[in-house]
């Protein structure tokens, strides 16, 4: 973090594990990939009207890309900035790939059972999700679109998805700036196209700062969409 800020949560989320926060207007979220090979599984919601929520569609179109990173905004259905990628030393977080169930799961990597393996059990990330939304009184209706931080998947010319592994290094972490109170649900688990045969979920840092509110000019400035979508944001504080 920067010097000149105040830092005021430190936290490990385990592989596996969960975790949901509101990252208050002004305030910075910054998660780090601390062993290298991460995946976290986002969802964002306005916290103080839960039925704004993510949308990566037009996240992604109206900033004409599909690779998200330093620069870009990640836009609510309303065309208000939940988040904004401040830092970033990954360079590329998925926004296709989606989120694993517990098929999935359990088809890939066994049955990885509480009763044998206790706290080591095999988790998912669709029932991560909603243990952390249902704190917030959320449910599987509002689960809806996810983003892959860490994680990247390639599309071939035929439509062909494909994981590309070693994106994220030890040490490499995206810093999120919030223009709104959002609520940040999350999860540490494995990308569902990650071809990786073992269940090994990698932990990560989180750290919440406050921020000053030019942290986020470059991606305020970087297309006219993105300063719409900052207007749209502090008018709602009107």
């Amino acid at each position: 973090m920067n010097s000149d800020t105040t830092l005021l949560l430190e936290e490990t989320v385990p592989g596996g594990g969960h975790t949901s926060l509101i990252v208050k207007r002004g305030r910075s979220l910054r998660i780090t990939d601390l062993r290298g090979g991460a995946n976290v599984s986002v969802m964002m919601v306005n916290a103080t009207e839960k039925s704004e929520r993510l949308n990566l569609p037009d996240s992604l179109k109206c900033q004409h890309t599909a690779r998200l990173t330093v620069g870009h905004c990640l836009y609510s259905d309303m065309g208000r900035v939940l988040a904004a990628i401040v830092a970033d030393t990954c360079g590329w977080h998925d926004s296709i790939g989606g989120v694993s169930n517990a098929d999935e799961v359990r088809e890939r990597y066994g049955a990885g059972r509480y009763q044998e393996l206790r706290n080591a059990f095999y988790r998912n990330g669709t029932d991560n999700l909603l243990v952390e939304m249902g704190k917030w009184g959320l449910g599987i209706t509002d689960l809806l679109m996810t983003l892959n931080l860490f994680s990247r998947v390639d599309v071939s010319d035929d439509g062909v998805l494909s994981f590309v592994p070693g994106n994220s290094k030890a040490g490499n972490y995206v810093e999120l700036y919030a223009p709104m109170n959002t609520l940040v649900v999350l999860t540490a688990i494995q990308h569902p196209l990650d071809p990786n045969p073992e269940y090994a979920p990698r932990p990560v840092k989180l750290e919440l700062s406050d921020a000053r509110p030019e942290v986020a000019e470059v991606c305020r400035t970087a297309c006219e969409e993105n300063a719409r979508g900052f207007i749209n944001t502090e008018r709602f504080f009107l």
